[in-house]
């Protein structure tokens, strides 16, 4: 597998993972990850455990242990450096959701600021920039809270 497509695969395992309420997964694949927050100027390192509390405090989910989303990731923009180590992706998500009493529709959109290194041979998220959020719809049953700060 090339390099595009092996951070590719990152981004999308991360919409899968979390979609799935597999919050455990999808933590992991931030574990060495510095983010940005909602509202937040600076990059922090939270690592899995942190990344899922985070998760765990904001997404509400449902009796079928999901968040009842999809995040649909599309116009990906990446960029692998010429000594193949790190690589960058930027890109658009649109949160859509539907549940027992709340209709299809999309909850959320923003954009995604990715960065990668690649260790040992393989890839992982070194950077994601959460602040991105562009637009909000109806976030009820998709949060219990406001976005994470």
């Amino acid at each position: 597998m090339d390099d595009v497509q092996a951070v590719l695969n990152l981004l999308y395992t991360y919409a899968e993972r979390i979609d799935s309420g597999d919050l455990d997964g999808a933590a992991a694949l931030f574990d060495h990850a510095q983010l940005r927050l909602q509202g937040g100027n600076e990059e922090v390192l939270v690592g899995a455990a942190g990344v899922r509390k985070i998760w765990e405090d904001f997404i509400a989910i449902y009796g079928d242990g999901t968040p009842r989303t999809k995040h649909v990731i599309t116009n990906p923009i990446v960029e692998v450096d010429p000594d193949g180590t790190r690589a960058t992706i930027r890109s658009y998500y649109t949160v859509i959701q539907q549940t027992d009493d709340y209709p299809l529709q999309p909850v959320c959109a923003g954009r995604y600021h990715d960065e990668f290194e690649k260790v040992d041979g393989a890839w992982r998220y070194r950077f994601r920039d959460y602040s991105l959020l562009d637009l909000v719809g109806d976030f009820r049953a998709h949060a219990k809270g406001a976005p994470p700060a």
